[in-house]
């Protein structure tokens, strides 16, 4: 059977695959466009299992703030190279998974692709297309009904943060700005969490040994190291639990001093309840 050029592009229009795969997948269907897609989907399936132990590396991290501020979702997708991560497909695929948790509001990526199969889809026709792994890595959706949700994303949608505010009684200018420069705090200070009471015990005693262990080599008494270590243990806490860190725009500040204020100016009560910092590149959770 002949397959004019004509069909070829009409499949190459609806599916984006390219010139040769489409030519190929009406060959092999005999003119039959279903049947070509279908085989192009496949091909898909087949690109990602070829490219499973690849490095995907590369992407976007995208937020969206809805339910009029009570609600936030961030969302990491990647791919191999920075080049299809400019791609306009891409980009479309990337922006219909946040538009699907937003809508459907699943607590894993099976349940993503379960809830809406229009997006498992679409991830076929782009890994057919693009001959890239493709991975929805994470996603994290935090809700605020007594509070709001604040996002940030760094210039080039490498680095993107999400921020929870509870017990927020007053909205206005002075918290838009709060919000956001504390968002920023995250993107830009990376903490590991609010407060020191958050920060995992193995962690701690980990540093608490290393410290001992540097203390020692130095040749410091043995009766005094635990007393060393706690010093530095205090300055650990202050470099990456949120409300200890310096503000990034007034180091006589730290983070804890501008929520006082702002909840001693406005007669308020409000905390940070959680945040969510996605960076590509980082090892993935």
């Amino acid at each position: 059977m002949v397959i004019t050029a004509s069909q070829v592009n009409e499949l190459r229009q609806k599916t984006g695959a390219g010139m040769m795969d489409c030519k190929k997948a009406l060959t092999e269907a005999e003119g039959n466009f279903e049947k070509a897609i279908e085989i192009l989907r496949k091909k898909g399936a087949s690109v990602a299992a070829k490219r499973a132990e690849k490095s995907a590396n590369e992407g976007v991290i995208l937020t969206r703030i809805f339910d009029n501020k009570h609600s936030g979702v961030i969302l990491e997708v990647n791919c191999e190279t920075d080049f299809v991560a400019n791609s306009e497909d891409f980009t479309k695929f990337a922006s219909s998974v946040l538009d699907a948790l937003v809508a459907t509001k699943p607590l894993t990526v099976e349940e993503l692709l379960n809830k809406n199969p229009n997006i498992k889809n679409q991830f076929d026709d782009l890994l057919g297309k693009v001959g890239e792994k493709i991975q929805i890595t994470r996603f994290a959706i935090e809700e605020a009904p007594n509070g709001e949700v604040i996002d940030y994303v760094h210039l080039g949608s490498k680095l993107g943060v999400l921020v929870k505010f509870e017990n927020l009684n007053v909205k206005n200018d002075d918290f838009n700005i709060l919000g956001k420069d504390i968002a920023m705090q995250v993107a830009a200070m990376k903490p590991i969490s609010i407060y020191r009471d958050e920060v995992p015990k193995d962690l701690i005693e980990k540093e608490i040994e290393i410290y001992k262990e540097i203390s020692r080599k130095e040749g410091k008494p043995e009766q005094i190291l635990e007393k060393i270590a706690v010093g530095k243990l205090n300055k650990f806490y202050q470099e990456n639990c949120l409300s200890e860190q310096a503000f990034i725009k007034d180091n006589a500040k730290t983070v804890a001093d501008l929520i006082k204020e702002f909840n001693s100016k406005n007669n308020s009560n409000i905390q940070i309840g959680r945040f969510y910092r996605f960076h590509l590149g980082d090892e993935k959770k």
